[in-house]
């Protein structure tokens, strides 16, 4: 299970840093991705990174502004969000898949078996 949380309302250029805790013995094994919905759009990819932590890669409208990164020992996973704009606003969502494979990154929502329940993030312009 994921439980994302971290969200709330902030003002345009501002930060938050969500949380995404997960539960169960695969988390290390586990290719770790952000994704949003905002209303009436579609779930897009936000960032991911491999099991180990070694690779990340970035949607190009978060590129150089949001940060992922994980503790294995702590089975979480971060999302650091800076310079926030108010196209940002939408619910965030935490999602896993496990890989084999240490350094793979997943960019598609169809990748991912396991999802959070999401954390919405307001940005007020």
């Amino acid at each position: 299970q994921l439980q994302a949380s971290g969200g709330g309302l902030v003002q345009a250029g501002g930060s938050l840093r969500l949380s995404c805790a997960a539960s169960g013995h695969s988390f290390s094994a586990s290719v770790m991705g952000w994704f949003r919905q905002a209303p009436g759009k579609e779930r897009e990819f936000v960032a991911t990174i491999s099991r180990s932590g070694g690779n990340t890669y970035y949607s190009d409208s978060v590129k150089g502004r949001f940060i992922i990164s994980r503790d294995n020992t702590k089975n979480a996973v971060y999302l650091e969000m800076n310079s926030l704009k108010p196209e940002d606003t939408a619910v965030y969502y935490c999602a896993a898949a496990v890989r084999r494979t240490s350094n793979i990154i997943l960019r598609l929502v169809s990748s991912y078996t396991d999802w959070g329940q999401g954390t919405l993030v307001t940005v007020s312009s």
